[in-house]
């Protein structure tokens, strides 16, 4: 089930608050949407690009550990682009919808973690995601993360719409 939009209206305690519901926001279009394909068109591409749907979600997964937990925190990851195989994302045949919905879940617990234990103005550690530029503070990541999303919910969009799936809000 999808959360409510965030609208603008709606008080908040804090601007981190407002990225942290957005990506939420954004997280639960993207699971209902794929929960709402026919399960026949979850690895079935429509797109010249060849991506599938599960192959989206478990992208903006690894995305976001990508941005948090090995860019901004430093953190040792064994494989951090283990969402793509010879230059294309990949799923391998025994994931499921059911277990990469469960990880980006578990990513979702992992980015609210470290967004409640930083301040947005907090500049990420040094280290190879950075490719030798200064890395970016907790804010610039958490907005680039949104723009991620948003785009790749419209991709998903156009996706769903040519299998007879659901779009939109």
């Amino acid at each position: 089930m999808s959360i409510p939009f965030p609208e603008p209206t709606t008080p908040v305690p804090s601007r981190a608050e407002v990225f942290l519901g957005y990506l939420a926001y954004f997280r639960s279009r993207l699971v209902s949407k794929l929960e709402g394909l026919p399960r026949g068109e979850l690895r079935r591409s429509r797109l010249p690009s060849g991506w599938t749907p599960l192959e989206l979600l478990k992208h903006l997964t690894h995305v976001e550990m990508r941005w948090l937990e090995w860019g901004f925190e430093g953190r040792a990851v064994p494989d951090p682009w283990a969402d793509s195989r010879d230059d294309r994302w990949y799923v391998a045949p025994g994931e499921t919808l059911a277990g990469l919905v469960a990880a980006l879940h578990a990513q979702a617990a992992r980015t609210r973690a470290i967004v409640d234990s930083h301040d947005l103005a907090d500049v990420g550690q040094p280290g190879e995601r950075w490719d030798g530029a200064d890395p970016p503070t907790l804010e610039r990541i958490l907005f680039h993360l949104l723009q991620e999303y948003a785009r790749h919910a419209g991709h998903l969009d156009i996706a769903s719409e040519l299998a007879h799936g659901p779009t939109g809000e």
